[in-house]
């Protein structure tokens, strides 16, 4: 017994070009990590087996910037290390994008001072801001569900 004759003549399914992409980048996203400060530990914990975002795409974080195409970035970041961030930033293929997972990496948190970057969007275009200090991993996981509805959204003329 075929499928054919479990499921019946189940016909032709069309989609377009733009429609395909988008959601084979939606399934298939490498974020690097680049865990700061205690929201590390949240991600960390979003990628465990009690949120498994593997079941998002997201099987590991990656290590290198060039197998990337998500920075998440977890924690505050100092003057000295935003040009590093930047560096990293750059080193990411197109198309890339970026969560500011918490207070500090959304905008500074309580370290009102000059060693400390009041919001990471000063340094790279951040796309989705996940809230909290720290953020629980549900937030984490609800940030990567809009990341991908945006993703999901995007026209063809948008691509570079």
């Amino acid at each position: 017994m075929g499928v054919e004759q479990k499921l019946g003549n189940m016909g032709i399914a069309t989609t377009t070009l733009e429609q395909a992409v988008n959601w084979a980048r939606t399934n298939s996203m490498w974020p690097m990590l680049f865990g700061l400060a205690c929201c590390a530990i949240e991600m960390m914990a979003a990628e465990a087996a009690n949120y498994d975002m593997s079941r998002f795409g997201m099987e590991l974080m990656r290590a290198s910037p060039r197998q990337s195409d998500l920075m998440i970035v977890a924690g505050r970041v100092s003057r000295k290390m935003a040009p590093v961030l930047r560096r990293l930033y750059d080193q990411m293929p197109d198309p890339k994008w970026v969560i500011a997972m918490g207070d500090c990496a959304s905008t500074g948190g309580i370290f009102n001072n000059y060693a400390v970057v009041q919001g990471v969007d000063e340094i790279v275009p951040v796309n989705v801001y996940v809230a909290g200090c720290p953020p629980r991993p549900e937030a984490l996981v609800h940030g990567i569900l809009i990341l991908q509805e945006k993703v999901r959204s995007e026209h063809l003329s948008q691509w570079r």
